[in-house]
């Protein structure tokens, strides 16, 4: 009898776990690539992280995430005494559930040094245990070596930069080696200096959660901070290629960052339009497809079009998965004209949001 009490118990606790579907964000595909929902900067047991690494790939399946890069650090393992292991073990466990869950796992490792050169991940190694050196530049080496993609983690963190967000010599030589391909845009919050060095240095925008405890259960409309990445196919080789090429977008909230030209078709591809013409007024009627919100603010335009007469207050925002009408009137007998606005969200230069048209 008291096993099966002990039995029962044990069902009731794991059904929730067993009933708990995939979660799923939509949003747009970009033509001829498939928008993948990525996080590649994540913590487990194995350094300073708090959670098995199964747990990690199912929280990832629970938000509608499609890849995720387990990024224990080399050199900064707390718990080293009580699990001792290899630095690939926390891939090695995750690998199966990952499979089964039908999430892409990516191995990866966290290269920790003080600033500078600050901390640094190795995705898609093929061993991280060929990464564990004295020397920080003989390890981002060895991950070279192995064709990883790196990248820079959270160069604007305070307890590295505390008083600004700085470009040292030593990432100097690292981009001009070859050693560093991205950037993190996005890691907890938001660094407009690195947007700028994404556009002028052609490195990858990145966006990660660098979770370290229990992931929180989000609220409906609430994501973790993650990188889009528009690959040729949901594969770990496509996916490397896009993130070589610079085919990303982080999402923070309710904000894309990136370059415009992705910024726009992922706009283009979630939006239709409807316009109808009365006389003097035309009611456009905005429908959003996707799980993204769009908030639009009215730029200079024609005078004799009167339309967003509200949004130096408040945008006009589109939420997700809904449907909005606004009215512009055309004064002075024009028949039509430029609409111009700034989707305020959208971020495609460094704190400043992504110029728009819409022809009426």
């Amino acid at each position: 009898m008291k096993k099966f009490i002990s039995l029962f118990w044990a069902v009731c606790i794991a059904l929730p776990l067993f009933a708990q579907g995939r979660g799923k964000i939509d949003i747009p595909d970009l033509k001829g690539y498939v928008t993948l929902k990525c996080d590649f900067h994540i913590h487990t047991v194995f350094s300073d992280g708090s959670v098995w690494p199964t747990v990690r790939i199912d929280e990832a399946y629970r938000e509608g995430l499609d890849v995720i890069a387990i990024t224990d650090h080399i050199e900064y393992r707390p718990k080293k005494d009580d699990i001792a292991a290899s630095h690939n073990r926390s891939f090695e466990i995750a690998q199966a559930t990952a499979k089964s869950r039908g999430v892409i796992l990516v191995r990866g490792s966290e290269v920790t040094r003080d600033m500078p050169p600050g901390h640094h991940n190795a995705i898609f190694i093929s061993n991280a245990d060929e990464l564990d050196k004295p020397d920080f530049m003989d390890a981002m080496r060895a991950a070279k070596a192995q064709n990883a993609f790196l990248f820079w983690n959270h160069p604007g963190w305070l307890s590295q930069q505390p008083d600004t967000t700085k470009w040292w010599p030593e990432h100097t030589q690292l981009f001009e080696q070859g050693m560093m391909h991205g950037i993190e845009v996005v890691n907890g919050e938001y660094y407009p200096e690195v947007h700028r060095w994404c556009l002028e240095k052609k490195l990858t925008f990145m966006g990660n959660s660098d979770v370290h405890s229990p992931m929180q259960v989000f609220a409906p409309g609430k994501h973790r901070t993650m990188t889009l990445v528009f690959a040729k196919s949901a594969t770990e080789e496509a996916i490397h290629e896009a993130l070589k090429e610079r085919r990303t977008a982080v999402y923070h909230e309710e904000f894309v960052i990136g370059e415009e030209k992705y910024l726009k078709e992922l706009f283009e591809n979630a939006i239709e339009w409807d316009t109808r013409k009365n006389g003097n007024v035309v009611t456009v009627t905005v429908k959003n497809n996707s799980d993204l919100s769009f908030c639009l603010k009215k730029t200079n335009s024609d005078a004799r079009l009167i339309y967003f007469r509200n949004t130096s207050i408040e945008p006009f925002t589109i939420a997700p998965k809904s449907t909005r009408s606004f009215t512009v009137r055309l004064l002075d007998g024009i028949q039509g004209g430029d609409v111009n606005f700034i989707v305020d969200n959208f971020l495609s230069e460094p704190n400043k949001g992504m110029r728009y048209t819409m022809k009426i």
